[in-house]
C-alpha cells in the first residue's frame, strides 16, 4: 500500500510539474483544443485535396523518371564513363534520391509540417531540373543531337562536369525530400478515426503509386525515345515543364487541404527514453497499470494520440517506471518519460527490423535503372527502321504495375477478403512476402534472358541476335511484385508509426530503396574485384559479351531468397502498433456514422 501511495502521489505531481513546465526541446507539449481541430476536418480535405496531391505526385515522378530512366546512357554516351561506372553513379544518385526522403521527413514531423515541407523541397527539385537543362544545352551536348550511339560527344569541360553533377544532385534532394511528405500529406487528408475515411486511406496509397507509376509511363516512353534519338536537352526541358505544372498545382489547391501541424523534433524525445532507461538500469521496471502516463485523452506529445502499453523491449519501460528519486525531479524528461513516449521509441526499435528485410528487395528494383538497361542496351531493338530504346522496356514494368493494381483492388481483395474474413484482404505484411517471392521470380527471369542473349552473341559485334522483348517477363515481375512489396510498405510504415514521426514512417519505404542501391553499388564492385583477377573480363565487363551478367542475377535471387526466410521470421515476431481510443472517439464516430 505505501508503494502505490507513493507512486499516486509522484504521479500527480509529475502531471502538475508536466503541464506547468513545458520542454523548450519539444520532448513534452500540452496539446491544443482538439475539437478545433475536428471542425476543421469536417471542412477541408476528403478525396477533392487528395486528387490534387495525386496529380501533383504524376507529374512529380515524370519529370523525375525524365531524368533518371536514361542516366546511365547519359552517362556512357555523354560524358563517356564505363558501363560499370556509369552503373555504380546511378545506384549512388538513386540512393541519395531516396536518402533525401530521411530529411524531408524530418523537418515535416518536426518543423516545417507537411505542406511548407512539399512546397519548399518542389521548388528545389525545379530549380535543379532548370540547371540541368541549362548545362545539357551549353556545355555538354556538343555537337547538337550527340549521345544517339552514332554521333559521338565531345569530351565534357570541368566545368560542365560540375555543374552536371550539382544539378542531378539538387534533382535527388528536391524529389527525394518531396516523395514522403506528399505520400503522408495526402494520407492526411482522411481521418483514420472515421471508418469511412478510413477506408479511403487505405485506398489512397494503392492509388498514390498507381499515380507515381502512370506519371513515369510517359518518361519511359515518349522522353526516353527524343533522348536515346539525342535530343537530351528537349527531354530534360519537358521534365521541367511538368515539374513546374506539378508545383503550381499544388499551389493553387491550398484553401482545400486538410493541415496536421508538426509535433516537434522526436530524436529528443527517442533519446529520453533510452537516457532514462540507463539511468535506471537497475530499477525493476514496474506494472504496467503503475507506469507514468498524463491523465486525460491526450498525450503530452503535441499533435499525438496516446499509445497503450506493449510487451515489448520492457527494458525500455524502466523510463516509465516511477521512483523515488524521480519524485524530486518531476519536471526532468531525462529522467522520467510518458508510456506513450516509451511505446514511440519502442515503435521505431519494432519497424528496423522488417525495414531492413526489405532493404533486399530494393537492391532487385533498382537493377531496372541500371543493369536491365544495359542488358537491352546489347539485344536487337529494330522493328523494322524503328529503334526501341533500351531504357523503354520499363514501360513495361508500368503496365504490370498499372494492370496489377487494378487486380489487387477489384480482385484480390474481395476473394482474399471472403477466404480469409479479414475485409481488407491480404495483411500489409503478408503483401510484402508476396512481393519478395515476385522478386525473386524476376531475377530468375532476368538470368535466364542473360544466358540466353549470350548464345546469341554473333562473333565481332557488340549486339546479340536475341530480341529485347525476351526481358518483358522480367520487367512485368519486378512491376507485379512492386504492388505488393512498395504499396504494402506505404501502408505499413505509414499506418505503424505513431502519430509523431508519420513522415519518418513513409520514408522508410523511400529509403530501403536507397540503402538498396549503395547495396546493388557495393554488390557490383565486389563482384567485379573478386571475377575480374587474371586478366579475367569479370561478370560485369565493359564489353557485356565477355561476361556473365546472368550469374550476377542469380547471386541477387539467392540473397533474397535468404531475406526471405528472415522476413518470415521478423513479420511472425512484429507485433502492431495499439493506440487509445477515447470515449470522445467513439461517441464522434456513432454521430458521423449515422449522418
Amino acid at each position: 500500500m505505501a508503494a502505490m501511495d507513493v507512486h499516486n502521489s509522484a504521479n500527480e505531481v509529475a502531471l502538475k510539474e508536466r503541464e506547468e513546465n513545458i520542454s523548450s526541446t519539444d520532448a513534452v507539449t500540452v496539446v491544443g483544443n482538439r475539437n478545433e481541430h475536428r471542425l476543421r476536418r469536417k471542412s477541408s480535405g476528403g478525396w477533392t485535396a487528395a486528387s490534387i496531391l495525386l496529380a501533383n505526385q504524376g507529374l512529380a515522378t515524370l519529370a523525375f523518371f525524365g531524368v533518371g530512366v536514361n542516366l546511365v546512357l547519359f552517362l556512357t554516351r555523354v560524358l563517356g564513363q564505363d558501363n560499370a561506372v556509369a552503373a555504380n553513379n546511378v545506384s549512388k544518385w538513386t540512393g541519395t534520391v531516396y536518402m533525401c526522403s530521411l530529411i524531408g521527413a524530418f523537418l515535416s514531423d518536426s518543423y516545417w509540417g507537411r505542406y511548407l515541407t512539399c512546397a519548399l523541397f518542389q521548388i528545389i527539385f525545379v530549380s535543379g531540373l532548370l540547371l540541368l537543362s541549362l548545362s545539357s544545352w551549353i556545355f555538354l551536348i556538343k555537337p547538337r543531337g550527340c549521345g544517339n550511339e552514332v554521333i559521338a560527344c565531345r569530351p565534357p569541360s570541368p566545368v560542365g562536369i560540375a555543374i552536371f553533377y550539382l544539378s542531378i544532385y539538387l534533382v535527388a534532394f528536391g524529389y527525394g525530400g518531396h516523395q514522403p511528405t506528399i505520400a503522408t500529406f495526402g494520407a492526411d487528408q482522411f481521418d483514420e478515426e472515421k471508418p469511412k475515411e478510413k477506408t479511403s486511406k487505405e485506398a489512397f496509397f494503392c492509388y498514390f503509386y498507381f499515380a507515381l507509376n502512370f506519371g513515369s509511363l510517359f518518361s519511359n516512353t515518349i522522353l526516353v525515345y527524343f533522348e536515346d534519338s539525342g535530343e537530351w536537352t528537349l527531354g530534360f526541358l519537358a521534365s521541367l515543364g511538368s515539374a513546374v505544372i506539378a508545383l503550381v498545382s499544388f499551389l493553387v489547391g491550398t484553401p482545400g487541404y486538410r493541415y496536421i501541424k508538426p509535433c516537434g523534433n522526436p530524436l529528443p524525445r527517442v533519446a529520453q527514453v533510452f537516457v532514462a532507461s540507463a539511468r535506471k538500469w537497475d530499477v525493476v521496471p514496474a506494472n504496467s497499470d503503475e507506469l507514468y502516463e498524463v491523465e486525460g485523452p491526450e498525450s503530452a506529445i503535441k499533435g499525438s494520440r496516446k499509445i497503450l502499453h506493449s510487451d515489448e523491449f520492457d527494458f525500455l519501460d524502466k523510463a516509465a517506471t516511477i521512483t523515488e528519486e524521480d519524485m524530486l525531479h518531476q519536471s526532468d524528461p531525462w529522467r522520467l518519460c510518458t508510456v506513450t513516449q516509451v511505446e514511440e521509441a519502442k515503435c521505431v526499435l519494432k519497424l528496423l527490423p522488417i525495414w531492413l528485410c526489405t532493404i533486399i528487395y530494393s537492391v532487385v528494383f533498382t537493377q531496372m535503372a541500371s543493369l536491365f538497361v544495359e542488358q537491352g542496351n546489347v539485344m536487337s531493338s529494330n522493328l523494322g527502321k524503328f529503334h526501341l530504346p533500351a531504357a523503354s522496356m520499363s514501360a513495361f514494368d508500368i503496365c504490370s504495375v498499372l494492370i496489377c493494381t487494378g487486380i489487387y483492388r477489384q480482385i484480390l481483395v474481395p476473394l482474399a477478403g471472403k477466404l480469409s474474413g479479414n475485409p481488407r484482404g491480404l495483411t500489409e505484411l503478408q503483401r510484402m512476402g508476396i512481393g519478395l517471392i515476385i522478386g525473386i521470380l524476376a531475377m530468375v527471369a532476368a538470368g535466364i534472358t542473360e544466358i540466353q542473349r549470350l548464345k546469341h552473341v554473333i562473333p565481332g559485334q557488340k549486339i546479340s541476335s536475341l530480341s529485347i522483348f525476351w526481358q518483358i517477363p522480367q520487367y512485368v515481375l519486378v512491376g507485379a511484385s512492386e504492388v505488393f512489396m512498395y504499396v504494402g510498405q506505404l501502408e505499413f510504415f505509414n499506418g505503424q508509426a505513431p502519430d509523431g514521426i508519420k513522415s519518418f514512417g513513409s520514408s522508410l519505404c523511400m529509403a530501403s530503396i536507397s540503402v538498396g542501391n549503395y547495396v546493388s553499388s557495393l554488390l557490383v564492385n565486389m563482384v567485379m574485384k573478386i571475377t575480374a583477377r587474371n586478366n579475367k573480363p569479370g561478370w560485369i565487363p565493359a564489353d557485356l559479351n565477355t561476361g556473365h551478367m546472368d550469374r550476377f542475377y542469380f547471386l541477387i535471387a539467392i540473397l533474397t531468397a535468404f531475406d526471405f526466410l528472415i522476413y518470415l521470421f521478423c513479420s511472425n515476431w512484429y507485433k502492431p502498433i495499439n493506440l487509445h481510443e477515447t470515449e470522445m472517439d467513439k461517441q464522434e464516430d456513432d454521430v458521423l456514422g449515422r449522418a
